[in-house]
């Protein structure tokens, strides 16, 4: 069970973000939050449901009528496979950042060199920025989240090829 700070401090932190609907889940018990209405729903969770942060919800593309004949086929994708060993990953909920101010360069960006001990990014938590490390020697070979993108804790950020 969440006690109330907790449950201040996530309210702060998504009215402070760009997402209109959160949902947490911890021993058993879920609480939702949704800006638009400001309701906070809190009941006992569905087992083996993980937790997730939701981006604003779009509205669904309208179906087109279109006889089954002139459907378009789908045309094969290539995937890009991105080769990795290490995941750098968020320590903590909150507001990731490339760099130390917006008019300062990134950290990293593909193709970068690290050193266990170079930092790659700054996670802030309510209002106190925290310097992520890169944790492996190794290239970074994809950045998975925006500048500015509420981050989960655990969620993966960057993918490296280490050394």
């Amino acid at each position: 069970m969440l006690k109330v700070q907790e449950i201040r401090e996530l309210i702060k932190l998504i009215d402070e973000s760009s997402i209109d609907e959160f949902t947490y889940e911890s021993n058993g018990t879920t609480v939702s939050m949704k800006k638009n209405t400001g309701e906070v729903i809190e009941r006992p969770a569905a087992p083996a449901q993980p937790a997730v942060a939701q981006q604003p919800a779009q509205p669904a593309p309208e179906p087109q009528q279109t006889p089954a004949a002139q459907e378009p086929k789908p045309e094969p994708q290539e995937e890009t496979k991105v080769d990795y060993d290490h995941e750098i990953v968020s320590p903590m909920v909150g507001t990731f950042y490339e760099a130390s101010s917006p008019d300062a360069d990134a950290f990293v960006k593909n193709g970068d060199v690290v050193t266990k001990d170079s930092v790659v990014c700054i996670v802030e938590a309510m209002k106190l920025f925290n310097e992520i490390e890169a944790e492996v020697n190794g290239k970074i070979v994809e950045v998975l989240v925006e500048n500015g993108q509420l981050v989960e804790y655990g969620q993966p950020l960057f993918r490296v090829k280490s050394e």
